[in-house]
């Protein structure tokens, strides 16, 4: 049986995305390779979001096609979109397939094998029809590769910050109907999925380019009123999406997880203002309050990209001192990377990148203390927690997702895999990892009365 290999960087739309051309693959008779073992076909999904996934994505390869020399090597997602003839100069790759045309890579594949020689001509396939990716790269077919599934609702952006090459390489927002949603969310159900993650690339403008528009709000009361999964979680949303409505929705549902992710990239009024985005500190600061209010155990998320030109000592110290004072659980830090293209990429007074890693090690510290403080925050509380098939490496011990997104290590049988299980908040190991311990149905049962 024909084998296959698929690699991919950066976002969980990506990682949707590789799922599903794995299933489309499997569909048409190939099978996963082993770990370590040879392989017809290397497929990598690559990422162009900063300089360095855009490096590792050449570098990622660069590594296959010498680990594979006779496989047929393929390349697609943001970074091969923007630079294919870059990669195709290379010599690693035997197909470049561009965003658009992802769907396609069973039938290009299919086109190539019989006359394929590695080294050959490269293929560069540019065509397709965005909206498509809704529809044949298939949710539905998406199968044992993970306890939750992702599953993109939305694709593109058209907020063209200012650092930002993702529009350029995805473009404008598009939406999967309604009707596709529920369709896809009740055929995961029936798989066994019982958390489904929906992802977007700007997951807040769902449904506004749909005729007639629709609003992620509108999709979600739809989604709980009905029931299709036993929980939903959001990616990652934007501040000023993220209404008091969806609020008041999450906290009134035990579907929708208490885990927000926002993102920040600065607390300064003046570098918010040259990344274009449209919001103010005191706005995000006022979400998160928000999100504290309604639901008051919920994980929060933050972005931070540290760098931006023009970023004096003092305007990240505004940034410091914001994230230091806000309620946030965890942060992702970011340095700035410049992408030509963008606008950021022609803007003076660059900061030095040994400053820059200053500064990132200094939130990256505050991170851990955001982590410490959250962890301590649910020590003892019980929670429900959806147990992953994988265990964790280090220890064998089952790994269980809470609802606000604590990973939490527990003794139990094997049987538990998949299944929703509540826990009891035990002592941090590290990051957002905690020791747990499952709870019998009973001793839930009496400590939820009791609350």
């Amino acid at each position: 049986m024909k084998s296959f290999i698929i690699k991919t960087l950066g976002c969980k739309v990506n990682q949707f995305e590789s799922e599903a051309i794995a299933a489309a693959l499997i569909s048409e008779g190939w099978c996963l390779a082993d770990a370590g073992g040879p392989a017809d076909l290397c497929i990598v999904n690559t990422c162009t979001v900063t300089s360095r996934g855009a490096m590792q994505s050449r570098q990622l390869l660069r590594r296959l096609r010498r680990e594979h020399p006779f496989a047929m090597v393929l390349a697609t997602g943001c970074h091969a979109t923007l630079n294919a003839e870059e990669l195709a100069a290379t010599g690693a790759v035997d197909c470049i397939v561009y965003h658009c045309a992802k769907y396609r890579i069973p039938e290009t594949v299919r086109s190539m094998e019989d006359a394929f020689t590695p080294g050959g001509p490269v293929r560069i396939v540019d065509q397709g029809e965005r909206r498509d990716l809704f529809t044949r790269l298939s949710p539905a077919a998406v199968t044992g590769f993970r306890t939750r599934a992702f599953l993109r609702i939305q694709d593109g952006c058209n907020a063209f910050c200012a650092y930002c090459i993702v529009p350029h390489a995805r473009g404008p927002s598009v939406s999967m109907t309604p009707d596709r949603v529920m369709a896809a969310l009740a055929a995961l159900d029936a798989d066994g999925r019982r958390e489904v993650v929906l992802a977007g690339i700007h997951l807040g403008l769902y449904g506004a380019d749909l005729s007639p528009s629709v609003s992620l709000l509108e999709l979600l009361t739809t989604v709980v009123r009905r029931r299709l999964v036993s929980r939903l979680r959001l990616s990652s949303i934007e501040p000023c999406e993220l209404t008091d409505d969806l609020l008041d929705l999450a906290a009134g549902t035990d579907m929708i997880c208490d885990h927000f992710h926002l993102p920040l990239q600065s607390g300064s009024n003046d570098v918010l203002g040259r990344m274009g985005r449209p919001y103010t500190a005191e706005v995000y600061a006022d979400r998160v309050a928000a999100v504290r209010k309604r639901v008051p155990h919920a994980a929060i998320g933050a972005d931070v990209l540290v760098g931006f030109p023009g970023e004096t000592a003092a305007l990240f110290e505004e940034t410091f001192c914001l994230v230091e004072t806000l309620p946030v659980s965890y942060l992702h830090v970011f340095p700035f990377s410049s992408r030509p293209g963008t606008r950021a990429a022609a803007m003076d007074n660059p900061v030095p990148a040994e400053e820059i890693k200053s500064r990132c090690a200094r939130l990256r510290n505050l991170g851990a203390e955001k982590k410490r403080i959250f962890c301590q925050n649910n020590y003892e509380r019980m929670v429900p927690a959806l147990v992953e098939e994988t265990p964790d490496r280090k220890t064998g011990l089952l790994k269980a997702v809470s609802t606000n997104y604590l990973s939490v290590l527990v003794k139990g049988p094997e049987a538990l895999r998949g299944q929703l299980v509540n826990v009891r908040i035990g002592e941090q190991v590290e990051g957002l990892q905690v020791k747990g311990e499952i709870a019998t149905p009973a001793r839930a049962a009496r400590e939820e009365a009791d609350k």
